[in-house]
């Protein structure tokens, strides 16, 4: 039900909803008029049973003090055995009753009279209690007597006096209560009525009149805004009713005109926003290399291996010379060679137990262009997950060739390799240009960059044989 509700909302026109919002603000009005005649409903029916409980009261003031004098006399004089007497069921019964008077009363001092009148049950019960003893002795008629009349009837004359003292005052707080509470909800009434009778009206005239004037100039700005989502932005919007909708009538005008103007600037702020974010992964590749590189030379200097410190420190600086190419991201082939070539013999003397390189590009290939930093990511790839994954020396090979118009270069490893499901998955994340792992990132930053320089039909492959070793195959336009 609460499904078919919304659904019917959600499908509906605007001037339905604005109705709909009219009901909604409708609806609490009906319910406080009918939450004030519950109200004047319950608060009479509560007066009326207060009056039924002073009624109560004062019949059992009258008749309790007559029944129970005439009860204790004939349970003296011996008319009544003990058994047959109901003295303690009065008793009991006239306990209910003025606990019953004091869960209806809200008045302090009736509350201090039915106190009062409690105390004397309590002494009632006593000299009941006397008698009872005096008879089950014998012979103490004269005692009853005197206990009767100077003990029970005196009480009970206080019991009836202070009960019609209760009566006066609760008869007399009812009547003043009602009349005000009387007078406050007629008058809300009043008043309600009233009220309800302009709210209604306003709401029929607004029901009408507002979702036209608001309906009808949003129709012309949809009809306007459905053209430029077809695609057609020599329209113009042209709503000159209401502040508001010509407010959206020059800013829908002034929309389109920008809209025309970026869309010549969309596909330039893209690349550079791409060249940006490559550029930036590029960034985090630098420094981890050269903390790593630093530790090196500074163990290597401990060790006082001053010759392999002064190599490490020429090729670190050649390394990053390369690196910055004057701010160029285009460098040749020969210069990106230079570079991985750096990198590696860094890298050897870190690793001199298990890493061996050669390099063999033919010198043809050596003014191809290639973005800097490509084949240094690939090699890290081959070191770090081919090479160190295995037992044993390793070996990283770069070679050359070209392929008609095409520039190859091949890094290949003799490192673990890859099993089929991680190679497709490695291929999967490159192909999607979706590369959540950060053993794929720099794979999927290298064939981006070089798909981003010189095409579609350039970036790189690869292949691996598990246990055998991986081949990244780099494929760049020969110019």
């Amino acid at each position: 039900m609460r499904k078919k509700i919304k659904e019917l909302y959600e499908h509906s026109t605007l001037v339905a909803k604005i109705r709909y919002s009219y009901l909604c603000l409708l609806v609490p009005f009906v319910l406080f008029l009918i939450f004030c005649f519950y109200n004047l409903w319950n608060n009479n029916r509560r007066y009326e049973d207060m009056i039924n409980s002073s009624v109560m009261a004062s019949q059992f003031s009258l008749d309790f003090q007559k029944d129970f004098d005439y009860e204790t006399y004939l349970l003296i004089v011996g008319n009544k055995t003990l058994e047959e007497s109901s003295l303690h069921d009065m008793l009991v019964e006239a306990d209910g009753i003025v606990a019953g008077l004091e869960e209806l009363t809200e008045s302090q001092e009736n509350l201090k009279r039915l106190t009062s009148v409690k105390k004397y049950l309590n002494n009632l019960e006593t000299y009941i209690g006397r008698i009872e003893d005096n008879i089950r002795e014998g012979n103490r008629y004269e005692d009853n007597m005197e206990i009767w009349e100077n003990d029970v009837q005196i009480v009970t004359s206080l019991v009836g006096d202070t009960m019609s003292q209760y009566i006066y005052y609760e008869i007399r707080g009812i009547q003043e209560s009602r009349q005000q509470y009387q007078d406050f909800f007629v008058n809300m009434i009043r008043f309600s009525i009233i009220a309800f009778t302009l709210i209604l009206a306003l709401f029929l005239f607004l029901s009408y009149y507002i979702p036209l004037s608001i309906t009808s100039p949003i129709r012309r700005l949809t009809q306007v805004t459905d053209q430029v989502a077809k695609g057609d932005l020599t329209v113009r919007s042209d709503v000159t009713g209401g502040v508001e909708a010509q407010v959206l009538s020059d800013s829908l005008n002034t929309m389109i005109d920008k809209i025309n103007e970026l869309l010549e600037q969309v596909k330039t702020e893209q690349i550079r926003l791409r060249k940006a974010e490559f550029e930036l992964l590029q960034s985090q590749i630098n420094p981890h290399f050269l903390y790593n590189t630093l530790d090196a030379i500074v163990w290597l200097a401990e060790a006082g291996e001053q010759k392999k410190v002064v190599s490490m420190v020429g090729s670190l600086s050649d390394f990053f010379r390369i690196s910055l190419n004057q701010g160029q991201d285009i460098l040749d082939v020969k210069e990106e060679l230079q570079h991985v070539r750096s990198y590696l013999e860094i890298q050897q003397m870190r690793y001199q137990d298990i890493l061996q390189y050669e390099i063999c590009v033919p010198e043809e290939l050596n003014h191809c262009q290639i973005p800097k930093i490509t084949l240094q990511p690939l090699v890290e790839n081959a070191l770090y997950h081919g090479i160190k994954n295995k037992r044993g020396k390793g070996m990283i090979r770069i070679e050359g060739e070209l392929d008609g118009e095409n520039c190859i270069l091949l890094i290949t490893d003799n490192g673990k390799g890859m099993t089929p499901e991680r190679l497709e998955q490695v291929r999967k994340g490159i192909r999607n240009r979706k590369a959540r792992e950060t053993d794929i990132y720099g794979l999927y930053n290298v064939n981006e960059r070089i798909r981003l320089n010189f095409g579609e039909n350039y970036g790189i492959t690869i292949t691996s044989t598990y246990g055998e070793g991986t081949c990244v195959t780099v494929r760049l336009p020969q110019y």
